[in-house]
């Protein structure tokens, strides 16, 4: 397998908001994403930027009251009173261990503080081995290192990094691939790690016949912060996956979306026997 140096900086936004549970607590807004660019440097030069230090100080005291039984769950540094499941990815996973003696090692590129691995550990903690890798930012990683990290949960800074320590049967794409500048280059990257089963989640989707980029503004009660957004065309998407794996199942998301013609889905790829 060829060695790929892939450190996560600033092309993924240190958190992403999840507009399903701002939608259904606070209603539809009509300016969460706007406008329909040409280029990414073009919507880039429009955002305003982020504090990742005080984003990155919410997400670990939301997350903390989790792991220590003070909340139920979280994502994006909002706590709800009840986790909300994703059971396409649930499948994705379960179907992954199944097949590999009830053992799973997940790959969460741009995995924040492993928000997925506390919102999923419940069905998975039965499992022979289970290994929840979360390849993200430094300054994400040193936290998670100092606060999160145990014999299941790990944090690493590059994915040649995990791989070298670990063997990955799943990697988890959930909310991430929209956040990219050139998503493709990095499909071809993530292709040639021969991972036997990539799971897509919470990935923006629109309907017309090409990839739409647009503006994404968190709401300001959350924090401030906007950024490029693309919204991919389905099929053309899975079409890069398809060069070397099967689609098993493909799932709505929990996000929406106030933008016309839009829509938030999840896939259950597997990697083809050559």
């Amino acid at each position: 397998m060829s060695k790929i140096k892939n450190i996560i900086k600033a092309f993924v936004p240190p958190i992403i908001i999840s507009s399903y549970h701002w939608i259904k607590t606070h209603g539809v807004t009509d300016d969460v994403w706007s406008g329909n660019y040409s280029n990414w440097a073009e919507v880039q030069a429009k955002c305003t930027g982020y504090n990742s230090e005080s984003i990155l100080e919410k997400v670990k005291n939301s997350l903390l009251k989790v792991k220590n039984g003070l909340a139920v769950y979280e994502r994006d540094s909002v706590l709800f009173d009840e986790i909300q499941y994703s059971f396409g990815l649930l499948a994705g996973l379960q179907r992954a261990a199944l097949e590999n003696e009830a053992k799973l090692c997940v790959l969460d590129f741009g995995g924040r503080l492993g928000s997925s691995y506390y919102q999923n550990n419940g069905f998975l903690c039965s499992l022979k081995e289970m290994q929840w890798c979360v390849v993200e930012q430094t300054h994400f990683v040193n936290c998670g290192k100092a606060n999160f990290e145990d014999e299941h949960l790990k944090f690493f800074n590059t994915i040649e990094e995990c791989m070298e320590q670990n063997k990955p049967n799943v990697l988890l794409l959930s909310g991430v691939l929209q956040y990219l500048e050139k998503p493709s280059d990095w499909i071809e990257k993530f292709l040639i790690l021969e991972i036997p089963y990539i799971i897509l989640d919470r990935t923006s989707f629109s309907n017309s016949e090409k990839d739409i980029l647009t503006l994404q503004k968190v709401p300001e009660s959350i924090y401030t912060a906007s950024y490029p957004c693309w919204f991919f065309n389905e099929i053309d998407l899975i079409k890069e996956f398809q060069k070397q794996y099967t689609l098993l199942l493909s799932f709505d998301a929990l996000d929406a979306s106030n933008l016309s013609g839009s829509y938030f889905k999840g896939f259950i790829l597997k990697r083809k026997q050559c």
